[in-house]
Formats: C-alpha cells, sequence, structure tokens
C-alpha cells in the first residue's frame, strides 16, 4: 500500500472519530467521515464542524461528511469508530466482496454483551479473514485533537499491516507503538472503564487519594487477570493500551465513564445521566459483559463486579470500596 495516496474512512463521527478524521487529514489524506444519521451528518458538513461531538475543531476540506455506506467503503483504509455494541449492525451493512481487500482499524473499545467477542472477533465473524490491526491506548480525543502530545498501542498478527497503520496515523505530537498481543490490547481498552465508572465513584463520594491509588493497583490487577485467563500476554496490560489507557480515563475530567461513576457518587441514578447524554458510555455495557466474563472464565472481579451491582442491582456506591478493600485477595500477587 502506498501511504501517500491513501484514502481512508472513519465510519463513527462521534469525538474520536472525528478527531482521528482531523489528524489525517492533516498528512494530507482524503478521509470520508461517516455517520448513521443523514441530517446530522448534513449539518456537519455545512457547519464545518462536529458541534455534538468535538465542538470548537474546523473540519478541513480534505474531510468529506458522508451517510453512504457504500461510498464510504471506496476508501483503502476503513477505521471503525462506531460505538462497540453498534458495530456488528453496521458491518453486516458492508458489501463483503467489495470490503475483502481493504485494511480495516479498528478504535472502537469494547466487549460485545451478547456475544462476549472483541471487536476484532467480531470483525472475523462478519467479514472473514480481513486485514486488520487495532489502535488502543490513552487518548482523550479532545487533547488529540488541540495537537498535544499522545501515543497509543497498534496490534495486529501481521507485523507489516501494524507498521503500516502505525506509519499511516503517526505524527509530530501523535505516536504508535507497535504490538502483536491483538486480545491484550482490546481488553486493555475495554476493561478500563469499567475501573474508571468505580474512580469517579470515587471522587463523587470525596474519598480522597489513597483508596485512588489503591483502585489504579487493584483494578490493573483484575485486568491483568482476566487478559490472562483469556489467552492475552500478562505484559501487555503494563503498556499503553493497559496501564496507560486506565490512568488517563480514571483521572480525565473528560472521561465520560469517569464522570458517570461521579453522577452516580454523588446520589444520580445511572437512568438519570444516560438520559442526558448524548454520547455512548463504554463502560456501562462493558461492565454486563465482564460480569459475564468472570464466571465464564471463572476469575474474580471484585472491582468489576462492585460496578455491576452499583450500576445494575441498585447497590450502594460504598460497595465499590468494600470490594478494594475486602476482595478476598490476601496476596498482592493476586
Amino acid at each position: 500500500m502506498s501511504l501517500t495516496d491513501t484514502k481512508i474512512a472513519v465510519l463513527g463521527d462521534g469525538g474520536w472519530g472525528t478527531t482521528l478524521s482531523l489528524l489525517l487529514a492533516e498528512k494530507g489524506h482524503g478521509v470520508f467521515l461517516w455517520g448513521a444519521f443523514p441530517k446530522y451528518i448534513e449539518e456537519v458538513a455545512r457547519k464545518r464542524e462536529n458541534v455534538k461531538f468535538l465542538p470548537g475543531f474546523k473540519i478541513p476540506p480534505n474531510v468529506r461528511p458522508t451517510s453512504d455506506l457504500k461510498i464510504a467503503c471506496t476508501a483503502n483504509v476503513l477505521v471503525l469508530a462506531a460505538p462497540s455494541q453498534y458495530l456488528r449492525s453496521i458491518l453486516k451493512k458492508l458489501d463483503k466482496k467489495a470490503v475483502s481487500d481493504k485494511t480495516f482499524v479498528i478504535v472502537s473499545k469494547g466487549v460485545e454483551t451478547t456475544s462476549l467477542r472483541t471487536m476484532s472477533q467480531v470483525l472475523r465473524e462478519v467479514l472473514g479473514r480481513v486485514k486488520f490491526a487495532v489502535v488502543s491506548g490513552p487518548n482523550i480525543a479532545r487533547e488529540v485533537a488541540e495537537k498535544l502530545p499522545a501515543a497509543a498501542s497498534v496490534a495486529s498478527s501481521d507485523a507489516r499491516v501494524a507498521r503500516e497503520m502505525r506509519q499511516l496515523f503517526s505524527n509530530g505530537h501523535f505516536s504508535l507503538y507497535e504490538s502483536s498481543d491483538v486480545l491484550g490490547v482490546e481488553l486493555g481498552g475495554s476493561l478500563k472503564n469499567v475501573i474508571a465508572i468505580c474512580a469517579g465513584m470515587i471522587e463523587g463520594l470525596g474519598l480522597g487519594s489513597n483508596i485512588r491509588a489503591v483502585l489504579f493497583a487493584r483494578g490493573l490487577a483484575e485486568m491483568a487477570r482476566m487478559g490472562e485467563a483469556m489467552g492475552a500476554k500478562r505484559e501487555t496490560f503494563m503498556g499503553l493500551s493497559g496501564l496507560g489507557d486506565l490512568a488517563t480515563t480514571c483521572l480525565s475530567q473528560h472521561s465520560r465513564n469517569r464522570t458517570l461513576g461521579e453522577k452516580i457518587g454523588k446520589g444520580k441514578t445511572l437512568a438519570q445521566i444516560l438520559k442526558n447524554s448524548e454520547m455512548v458510555v463504554e463502560g456501562v455495557e462493558t461492565a454486563r459483559a465482564v460480569h459475564r466474563l468472570s464466571k465464564k472464565y471463572k476469575v474474580p472481579m471484585p472491582v468489576s463486579e462492585a460496578v455491576y451491582g452499583i450500576l445494575f442491582e441498585k447497590k450502594k456506591p460504598a460497595l465499590a470500596i468494600h470490594a478494594l478493600l475486602h476482595s478476598g485477595h490476601k496476596k498482592e500477587s493476586e
């Protein structure tokens, strides 16, 4: 693939999808920005700004907003940026034969609740053995759009694809580091969203820095524990897509997952919060998936299970603190 004349389509017009469109356009590429709602995409095209999901950033001329999947899929590289629970339905709309030679880049973070599959597993199940890479890391969309320095992992079972995508996305303020552990990179980016909801609860309850640090350590431990049980490499969770992403999502005031947790810690219900949210909070559905994964793989996930209980079983936020301090583990290595 010649990177100089690559056409790219970003399927998903949320904050991260729009940010990546700006980043790729800055490098001179022609970019389709696809969204599922024609009226809103027409508004984005007219205003040259994604007011709902990334306000304040001008969309350059070489980014073409569209709601036509067939047009978007004329690109060489298809970036999958839609919310994880909707990805399968979008992939099913693609012409399998027409996209068989494309390279897919998965930036959606989540585990499909119904099937417990990661996004790359969903991709392969729907479209077969297409070329793909996963990009995941500590990336707050607005900061990347502001060209503040950032980095992420790019993982593929094909080293050549990982290298090409690293070259395609990297610029002076955004770098990618190659990995072969696709599953580990995907799980790190997904599981940390549940831990970030807990971080928000701690903030909302006003419990201080000590317990927040305990959350980082114990949350990372259970992420790595689950990853290892599913076949990922434990060391991947110490990298950008694990520890790095966990820290950013737990600490940033721009994190939707942390913000949701903080509101719950202050007394709001999940239904109240979601009713007033334009954006998908991935950690909510991931909490459902992790609850089932914990049982399937017989892996104790006390923090994630506490978050599940608070979100869906009307348990008190203080349960999260009990899970951190009294998980049943006596050794730190557990």
